[in-house]
């Protein structure tokens, strides 16, 4: 099965014989399919909406594939913006909801979640969305009957693909079988090029071609392999799973604000943790995070693994219970091993010296960036929850009472909370400010009045780790 291949006449299969019903599907959805219908041109929805309308789920996004080019899609909806320089896209707004239409795309072109979100006339629009620069320092080469429409960089990963086709060749450029299912709102069937449906049965993740060819083509669909398999609990189909070590160092190519969207939605979408387990067995880890994954091998900062584990099961339980979740909470977690590693190396014993831990900070976020890329609006709020740790060590004076004011202090907290679990932070000291929260002012004054004086120099604070601990052989904090 690959994009070479002879199309086939897809398995159609009657609405008598599938349990997707149109009172599942988002009622603007259906407004954007009889509306290409009722203009003459074809409209199915595809992708994740039908595997997870099969599952019995409740699809996040209700995408659509037509035969209307982009243009013709605009012309049809006043409410339609053209987004994408690598792939044209339309978006139709419906108030908070957008319903993308894609138009069929020859073979080989990657499927709608990596188009970048740019207007057709070039402003920004999500970011991380637009091509980096790291697209343009690689030479590109294409066939010369197509140079103007689709270009690849020399491993093999498209960087411009804008060739429309029929749904015959708009199959090959899906991810997997899984996702290659077209809804056809002309009688309600259901189109199957690629055995899909026997795919999703199995619950079995397939490539839809030669797997290290559609790698190669978008190293990103490693991670989307991994984030379908936990999401969905789906087997990876050992022709699919076999590349992937092999490959992984190809993430290092990506654009770090591309990576930035997919690790969101790896950690912050209900299943983080056994997301995390799969990066590590599959390699995949290190290449997003890879101060973390060296940190992780080193004995000093080993229970940081641990850390990050409970961290994420954490949030999965958060998100289970329809709590808000912050991604500035996540990287804290994620970075607080190469935080402490880096700010070993800078000084010699285990208190640290405020100054030192904002630099480590700073550093390890610098370092960071040209991998995954963490825009400022979470990194500022994460420094300062880190900063905020050797804070909780001081609970003598009034003063060691204005932490409870600080914007930071509930993530701070709950990182105080995880730090203590792992046996790195005094249990007594998470319990002290458990405790404190929830005492009118008057007794929390004279709770902290009542404490002796914790002296310590301007600028520096005890560490923010167990209260006392004889010093590791070369000075490194465990904190």
């Amino acid at each position: 099965m690959n994009a070479s291949s002879t199309p086939s006449p897809p398995l159609v299969i009657p609405r008598s014989e599938h349990s997707i019903s149109r009172a599942a599907i988002s009622p603007n959805a259906l407004k954007v399919l009889y509306r290409l219908k009722e203009a003459g041109y074809q409209g199915f929805l595809v992708g994740g909406a039908v595997r997870d309308l099969l599952l019995g789920l409740r699809p996040k996004d209700f995408d659509v594939a037509t035969n209307a080019l982009p243009e013709e899609v605009r012309r049809l909806f006043r409410n339609c913006r053209l987004i994408g320089r690598r792939f044209r896209l339309a978006h139709v707004f419906f108030g908070n909801e957008i319903i993308e239409v894609a138009t069929f795309r020859a073979a080989a072109a990657p499927e709608r979640e990596d188009a970048d979100d740019t207007d057709a006339d070039g402003d920004p629009g999500a970011e991380g969305g637009a091509d980096s620069g790291a697209d343009l320092a690689v030479a590109e080469f294409s066939p010369p009957s197509d140079s103007e429409h689709r270009a690849f960089d020399l491993r093999g990963r498209i960087l411009r693909d804008n060739i429309y086709g029929t749904i015959e060749e708009d199959v090959w450029r899906r991810d997997f079988a899984a996702n290659g299912l077209y809804y056809n709102i002309e009688d309600f069937s259901i189109w199957d090029f690629v055995d899909g449906v026997s795919d999703i049965k199995a619950r079995r993740l397939k490539l839809i071609g030669d797997p290290e060819t559609r790698y190669r083509e978008d190293p990103v669909r490693m991670l989307r392999a991994v984030r379908f398999a936990a999401k969905l609990d789906f087997s990876i189909e050992p022709n699919t799973e076999q590349p992937i070590k092999r490959l992984a160092y190809m993430l290092d190519g990506v654009p770090a604000a591309r990576l930035f969207d997919e690790v969101l939605k790896l950690f912050l979408s209900g299943f983080g943790l056994k997301a995390y387990r799969l990066l590590q067995q599959y390699g995949l880890f290190e290449h997003l995070f890879p101060q973390s994954a060296a940190a992780f091998a080193l004995p000093p900062y080993a229970y940081a693994a641990e850390m990050l584990e409970r961290g994420l099961a954490n949030t999965d339980e958060r998100i289970a219970a329809d709590k808000p979740v912050t991604p500035t909470f996540l990287f804290a977690v994620l970075l607080w091993s190469a935080v402490l590693r880096e700010l070993n190396e800078r000084q010699a014993g285990p208190t640290p010296d405020l100054a030192l831990l904002l630099q480590a900070c700073d550093t390890v976020l610098r370092t960071q960036q040209s991998r995954v890329a963490i825009p400022r609006r979470f990194a500022i709020p994460m420094r300062e929850l880190l900063m905020l740790q050797p804070r909780f060590n001081r609970r003598s004076g009034v003063k060691a009472l204005s932490i409870l004011q600080h914007p930071r202090f509930r993530a701070a907290y709950d990182f105080l909370l995880l730090r203590a679990q792992v046996g790195v932070a005094d249990p007594e000291l998470a319990k002290w400010w458990t405790d404190i929260q929830v005492l009118p002012q008057e007794e929390r004054v004279a709770l902290v009045q009542a404490r002796p004086a914790e002296p310590a120099a301007e600028g520096t604070a005890a560490a923010p780790g167990r209260r006392r601990r004889r010093r590791r052989r070369g000075g490194a904090a465990r904190t």
